[in-house]
């Protein structure tokens, strides 16, 4: 692929990078700013990629040239380096490719990640709790924070529902593909019999929505104050902490009571309102695009079955990119780096395709 005119618009657009960060006007708008300041640091490294690129191909080519030399032992060093060359120049050529790719919309935004029972009634709850404590364990291990917004429990210690946040760098970028119908196959606790049961739990993952992303107009909400219930101990049922808000063009409702302060658990309904509205809203652009192409990884729509996770072999099954692991135990413990950075290259090498069909 030849990208000399692409990395010409990109210097261009450096130096007009240049132009708006030396304006101090710009820092007044601290959203405009950073959004500035990260576009400029990704054409940075963009175009460092390219000198090195354009160094190694310089030295492969000169490689070649005294490959040929009449000097014999000048000939054969320069023929020794030339494979380590050529893995260079792909391997840049590679990433300078991908530094071309336009950013992903909220790539690097926080997670609000809601899971809930599917098919399979107590065990689906157990399946469900087992993958919020399988994403805690992951978050714990990558640096990440957890902050819980809401659950509701089942009977044997299972969660019928919980909402949960999830934050740190690039979050929603890590965490994206998880979206989707999660099954497990195992013998459930409470099966006499010891017969293998299916069951599912699906899995939302939703950009944190900032106030300026959805402007939440006061009469369009319909926000009621009520006393919590459920489990929870003493605490929990005796104030009158639970919020719940409708949205009214939507009818979309949010309720947290998790919290016991009345305002807390305002906040984070109006905070999970505001993902969900805003993760709706791209489902429409998205589902306006599948419409010309059907992605490799797929839509990660809740409709869709994306993994299977079989206990008695040991093994978890991605199926949208056919990879198969026999680690499922470490799975569960929060050992989840592998298969996603297999989605992630999935996902990658057809978005690469896309860019050299279309250029």
């Amino acid at each position: 692929m030849d990208f000399n005119l692409l990395i010409e618009r990109k210097r261009e657009r450096f130096d007009q990078l240049e132009r708006e960060i030396a304006d101090p006007r710009l820092f007044e708008n601290r959203k405009r700013a950073g959004e500035i300041m990260r576009e400029h640091s990704g054409v940075k490294e963009l175009l460092a990629k390219w000198s090195e690129l354009s160094a190694a191909c310089t030295q492969l080519a000169d490689n070649r040239d005294l490959a040929s030399s009449a000097d014999g032992d000048l000939a054969q060093m320069a023929q020794e380096e030339i494979p380590q060359l050529e893995r260079r120049v792909a391997d840049l050529e590679r990433d300078v490719q991908i530094a071309l790719l336009p950013p992903e919309e909220n790539e690097n935004r926080d997670a609000i990640i809601e899971i809930r029972a599917g098919t399979g009634g107590s065990e689906a709850a157990i399946f469900a709790a087992d993958l919020y404590r399988m994403y805690t364990r992951y978050a714990e291990a990558a640096g990440l924070k957890i902050e819980d917004m809401e659950s509701s429990p089942s009977e044997f210690g299972g969660l019928k529902e919980v909402i949960f946040k999830v934050s740190g760098e690039s979050v929603f970028r890590k965490l994206r593909y998880e979206s989707g119908v999660h099954r497990v196959q195992r013998v459930p606790a409470t099966e006499a019999q010891g017969r293998i049961h299916t069951s599912t739990a699906t899995v939302a993952v939703l950009p944190e929505a900032e106030e300026v992303d959805l402007e939440l107009k006061p009469e369009e909400l319909r926000i009621e104050v009520c006393r919590a219930g459920g489990p929870g101990g003493q605490g929990v049922n005796t104030t009158d902490s639970a919020v719940q808000v409708l949205h009214i063009p939507t009818g979309t409702i949010v309720r947290c009571q998790d919290g016991r302060s009345q305002q807390k658990n305002k906040e984070k309904a109006l905070s999970i309102l505001r993902s969900r509205l805003l993760g709706a809203k791209q489902r429409e652009e998205q589902e306006k695009y599948a419409a010309h192409r059907k992605s490799q990884i797929g839509s990660g729509g809740r409709e869709e079955k994306i993994r299977t996770y079989n206990f008695p072999q040991n093994r978890v099954t991605d199926h949208r990119i056919g990879l198969t692991l026999y680690h499922l135990d470490r799975f569960m413990e929060g050992d989840l780096e592998e298969i996603i950075a297999a989605l992630q290259a999935a996902d990658l090498t057809e978005r690469l395709k896309e860019t050299s069909m279309a250029s």
